[in-house]
């Protein structure tokens, strides 16, 4: 396993990490999360990603009772929550959801009691709240830090000026600011990685953990032909995949890389994640898998990196054609 530093701090994480969206509780039972988290500590990954709005607050609840019977040393390990969306869905009620510094320090504590642990390593405000000031949001994770409970906090699917806003109240009252975005990242989703934040990773440092390095599955190759039985696209609250994702021009392109990955002789998958992390600003890409081989297959990223000499990436620029403004890698 390769680690990188999480932006301009001092954690390490592991170059491929292990995330529980969809498939925790949805798709797969505690043996099954059991098997492949042993599968991913033992090749060294050090971060599992979770949230409380994930399978309803199930996902954490799977996660933490398997880290109880796992045992390993705590400090092994990086463990993440994120707030924002609330656990109970449209039950939801006034403060059950937001950045509020009430939801805020409740979903920390709920985060904490589900996952069976005394401190979040990660902790993200899973989208911006226009309606809590960003003064608030700041004071309540530098507080949680303080008082022990959360080690570094950071965002998803900010937008750059709404990060750089949060690092300007930190400055402005000497508190502690976001160190890392949780952005969706992959062939068919850059702007954000390659444009959008190419400034704040020159001038703040952020670290990264990105979501979705397979496009939900569709840079697999498994949804060439239709979709198949059991995958998430079929999964009740996930048709927004199947309007988004199932297109046939992006289905085109993914033939396309799976003749390149068959003459390089590995995965389309394995590709399509060691592009992602040839990008230096990417700390960590989050893996997703239902199975022993899909998980083995995505772990040998790290040496189909190895493959993408620039001749291999500017073919692969050529197939994808989305014309962004690229980075030197």
């Amino acid at each position: 396993m390769e680690y990188r530093k999480m932006g301009k701090t001092g954690l390490q994480l592991s170059t491929l990490s292990f995330g529980s969206w969809v498939t925790f509780h949805k798709q797969i039972d505690d043996r099954v999360a059991d098997e492949l988290m042993g599968i991913a500590y033992d090749a060294g990954v050090n971060f599992f990603d979770n949230a409380e709005v994930y399978a309803a607050g199930e996902s954490e609840k799977m996660m933490g009772r398997v880290l109880s019977q796992k045992k390993w040393d705590r400090t092994s390990i990086v463990l993440s929550s994120k707030a924002y969306f609330g656990w109970r869905g449209k039950a939801n009620k006034p403060n059950q959801t937001g950045l509020s510094r009430k939801h805020l320090t409740e979903a920390c504590h709920e985060a904490l009691q589900r996952l069976q642990t005394d401190y979040l390593d990660l902790y993200f405000c899973h989208r911006p709240d226009k309606t809590t000031p960003i003064e608030e949001v700041v004071q309540t994770m530098n507080t949680l830090i303080q008082q022990g409970k959360i080690l570094y906090w950071g965002t998803s699917e900010w937008s750059g000026v709404e990060i750089m806003e949060a690092h300007r109240v930190a400055e402005k009252y000497r508190l502690i600011g976001p160190s890392m975005e949780q952005p969706q990242y992959n062939m068919f989703e850059r702007n954000k990685m390659e444009n959008e934040f190419v400034e704040i990773f020159k001038n703040v440092g952020m670290g990264t953990t990105i979501w979705s390095p397979l496009a939900s599955g569709l840079l697999t190759g498994k949804y060439n032909d239709g979709i198949p039985e059991g995958s998430r696209m079929q999964i009740e609250g996930f048709e927004w995949l199947r309007d988004r994702s199932l297109m046939q021009e992006k289905i085109a392109k993914v033939k396309q890389l799976g003749a390149l990955a068959k003459a390089l002789k590995v995965s389309t998958a394995s590709l399509s994640i060691a592009w992602c992390i040839k990008n230096p600003n990417v700390s960590t890409a989050i893996l997703g898998a239902t199975n022993k081989n899909q998980l083995l297959d995505n772990l040998t990223a790290l040496e189909t990196a190895t493959l993408l000499t620039p001749e291999i990436m500017e073919q692969i620029e050529g197939i994808i054609d989305t014309k962004p403004v690229l980075p030197e890698w």
